[in-house]
């Protein structure tokens, strides 16, 4: 006899039937399409967040993204040295085998990840409770600090502050991988910083010029 399944699977499973229903059979020939290949134009690096989900705030259809999503929306400097690289993988499979045209980082309000590299607070910690964490944010200590010199490690002025200095910082870790760099001074591929605020549901974006993010009308 099969193990019972947990009331979450039930929900997970609960939700397949929908969709098998309202999104997979009334759809087949688009599925059949996306069953030969993806072509998709644009990549978004977002954050794990269980609340941004970036297919739904952007409403797009399957097929049309190719999304990354980690702690903070976090895209690590260009290196060559050994480890496990995914998300340098997958930005080398959007823009050398996809060709995608567009790469949008997506930072979010109330991201615990940032907050984390605000306060600090999983320094220290051993990998497995915390330190995983600790390790990764750490990407923002060289923004962490202009944030706090400015705002202090603590409120919300000063979480929003790093909120958008990820964006920015991982906009600038694009920049060092070659293929990506060349890429957009030919033209031929455009970074975007996005934010999207959980507070009230408005998406902002970064405006290049001036370096501030601001709402879309």
């Amino acid at each position: 006899m099969a193990d019972p399944r947990s009331p979450e699977l039930d929900h997970l499973v609960a939700g397949y039937r929908r969709f098998r229903e309202q999104g997979w059979t009334p759809r087949r020939e688009r599925w059949r399409e996306l069953g030969e290949g993806q072509a998709p134009r644009m990549m978004v690096i977002a954050c794990s967040d269980s609340r941004v989900d970036p297919a739904q705030i952007f409403d797009t259809d399957p097929g049309e993204m190719f999304v990354v999503r980690n702690v903070a929306a976090m895209v690590p400097p260009f290196e060559t040295t050994p480890g496990h690289h995914g998300v340098s993988a997958a930005l080398e499979f959007a823009v050398q085998v996809l060709k995608v045209r567009e790469i949008v980082v997506l930072g979010h309000g109330m991201c615990g990840g940032c907050q984390a590299a605000l306060t600090q607070s999983l320094q220290g910690s051993d990998p497995g409770e915390g330190g995983f964490i600790a390790d990764w944010i750490a990407l923002l200590d060289d923004a962490r600090a202009e944030v706090v010199a400015h705002h202090g490690t603590s409120g919300l002025i000063a979480e929003r502050a790093m909120e958008l200095a990820g964006v920015r910082t991982s906009l600038t870790n694009l920049r060092t991988f070659p293929c990506i760099s060349h890429k957009e001074a030919k033209g031929a591929l455009r970074l975007t910083g996005a934010f999207f605020a959980i507070s009230d549901g408005l998406l902002h974006l970064l405006d290049h010029a001036s370096g501030e993010f601001h709402p879309v009308g």
